[in-house]
């Protein structure tokens, strides 16, 4: 049986971030507790659906991280955002970060690079430890081996924006999405294999999955 909705996990990269004091002895200091709180509750909030609550909590995230003065923290933050829209087949310039990139270091650049699709060989190790296999090879054996399903449905996202989107990846991005309740990403993946069977003239296909997506669309609409 499928697992009811859980908090969602932040990406290694968000970890990196928002958690490194927290294996130190020192105290961690308010601001980051409150900006992990706050991002994990946007990005929650993004997958679900509820635009709302996603925008007053990255805001509030952001306020957090800038109290440090710090651009690079700033920028791994929207790293975050952007990830979290990559998951969804959102195909978009990650602007914020953009804007922060000269301060940024080299595994953000790496990251945000890989987000667009367009990492470098030379950029593989920069990368968080549960993409650089799927971007190395690209295919749904690797993606499966990911444990965290933030992270397997970030990694099927940049298949599909380079083009290497299969069938078994979209079913597992589906499945993924499905079993941790996320509307946004599910009904994004759903359409995308809509697509694929009208195209195909696997109208039977095309009918389930139109269901299917009817289904969330219902959910959809009392959420916003």
């Amino acid at each position: 049986m499928p697992r009811l909705r859980t908090p969602v996990r932040l990406t290694a990269l968000g970890c990196a971030l928002l958690l490194a004091a927290c294996s130190s002895k020192p105290p961690v200091p308010d601001w980051q507790m409150n900006a992990q709180a706050a991002a994990t509750k946007a990005t929650e909030a993004y997958l679900s659906g509820n635009s709302r609550v996603e925008q007053l909590e990255w805001e509030r995230a952001r306020a957090e991280v800038a109290r440090t003065g710090r651009a690079d923290l700033l920028a791994r933050l929207e790293l975050m955002r952007c990830a979290a829209q990559v998951a969804s087949l959102v195909v978009a310039p990650c602007d914020r970060f953009e804007g922060l990139r000269p301060d940024a270091a080299a595994p953000e650049q790496a990251y945000a690079d890989y987000l667009a699709g367009r990492v470098s060989p030379q950029q593989l190790p920069l990368l968080p430890e549960a993409q650089r296999e799927v971007a190395a090879l690209g295919d749904a054996a690797t993606l499966a081996g990911i444990e965290d399903p933030l992270s397997r449905l970030v990694a099927a996202g940049v298949l599909f924006q380079s083009g290497r989107v299969s069938p078994a990846v979209m079913a597992a991005a589906t499945d993924t999405a499905s079993a941790q309740g996320w509307r946004r990403p599910l009904l994004a993946w759903l359409l995308v294999q809509v697509q694929r069977a009208e195209a195909a003239g696997d109208a039977d296909t095309a009918a389930a999955l139109r269901r299917r997506v009817g289904i969330v669309e219902q959910g959809a609409t009392r959420v916003k």
